[in-house]
């Protein structure tokens, strides 16, 4: 199942709005890399696990 990470689920000072969908790895590796060239946070341990610990499952529309 593809997980989604959402940047408007954590409030920022920016207002930021992005949306990472994929493999939970590659969400993982991506959203740290956002957050650290972005938010100014570490890469560390902590917040790729915080990161992880966040991720939702992606929606899939129902057709009708």
């Amino acid at each position: 199942m593809r997980k989604v990470a959402d940047c408007r689920d954590h409030p920022s000072v920016s207002g930021c709005s992005l949306t990472i969908a994929g493999e939970e790895e590659e969400v993982v590796r991506a959203a740290t890399e956002h957050a650290v060239s972005v938010h100014e946070h570490a890469d560390t341990p902590e917040l790729r696990q915080m990161i992880r610990d966040s991720l939702k499952n992606e929606e899939v529309p129902q057709h009708a």
